[in-house]
């Protein structure tokens, strides 16, 4: 049998779940609601489902609900689905405060339901090769740039963008972090549109992230370095390279991947999740986590800006 799914947004990231939602095989998509009800009549008639004009008429409709509001409405939302008896994936971040993100994770536990967060370069096929070969980073350093998205405006880049990196390294890594130093400078928004930030962890690794959205150009790349080897990895292109020490040499081989679009095997995930009411990969605590970081980083840039 297959899921009902349905979405709440419309936005950019909203209609990308409702077209993926529709070429799912164990999902059916469903319903559409947005505030603005023509928006969302536009996105079900392109991609199917029915437009619908409240949260209670979607969960109504839909078992498996992406949420792809605005940040600042996730706390309101998702709880208000939860409550209506619905699974729920949560766009990244989680929530725009530790408290709201805390709320949503509670409330999933209290009426047992599924809280997934789109973060959605677990899920990157560039993943599964990286997490084959990690065996104790040392040093970390990512970089995530792109034009101005216009979007996303209630949102400075480390919330945006960088917080992809940061819950990446926090799996990558699992060790508590002890220092962050950080930098930003806003450009064409009142928050920061370019970011870095310096992350040290309890055992020892260090990593160095920057996020842009005012790049000319495009580019979504992580390097990991450990003891025997060095991994490049580029999750646009979905390509890596691998390079090893050897005798006195250093070695390069290319790092196989089978190429997918990770929105879809993010969806998947989700709604055999929901389907088999499995614990999702990225859960709320670990977009929490991401969270807790980025805001610390957000925080310090804010006093230097």
């Amino acid at each position: 049998m297959k899921i009902k799914a349905g979405v709440a947004g419309t936005g950019s990231m909203g209609r990308n779940h409702a077209r993926v939602y529709s070429l799912l095989e164990g999902a059916e998509l469903t319903a559409i609601y947005d505030q603005d009800i023509e928006r969302a009549k536009a996105v079900a008639d392109e991609f199917g489902g029915v437009a619908v004009s409240s949260l209670e008429e979607l969960a109504a409709n839909a078992q498996a609900i992406s949420v792809a509001v605005p940040t600042v409405a996730h706390r309101e939302v998702g709880t208000k689905l939860m409550e209506l008896g619905c699974d729920v994936l949560m766009e990244k971040p989680i929530a725009n405060t530790l408290e709201d993100a805390t709320a949503l994770i509670e409330k999933s536990h209290e009426l047992n339901r599924i809280l997934q967060v789109g973060h959605i370069e677990r899920f990157n096929p560039v993943m599964r090769e990286l997490e084959k070969r990690l065996t104790e980073p040392k040093f970390i350093e990512a970089h995530r740039l792109s034009p101005f998205p216009n979007r996303s405006m209630d949102i400075g880049v480390v919330l945006d963008v960088m917080i992809h990196d940061l819950e990446i390294i926090l799996h990558l890594v699992k060790s508590p972090v002890v220092s962050i130093d950080a930098v930003g400078v806003n450009v064409l928004t009142h928050r920061e549109d370019i970011a870095n930030a310096r992350i040290r962890f309890e055992n020892g690794c260090v990593a160095n992230v920057t996020a842009s959205r005012i790049s000319p150009e495009r580019m979504r790349k992580l390097r990991v370095f450990q003891g025997d080897c060095y991994l490049s990895l580029d999750y646009q292109g979905q390509s890596g390279e691998m390079y090893w020490k050897e005798g006195m040499e250093i070695k390069k081989g290319e790092v196989e991947i089978e190429k997918d679009e990770p929105l879809k095997l993010e969806l998947d995930a989700f709604v055999g999740c929901v389907a088999r009411g499995e614990t999702p990969a990225v859960t709320g605590q670990h977009g929490a986590a991401a969270l807790d970081v980025a805001l610390e980083i957000t925080n310090k840039i804010a006093a230097g800006i």
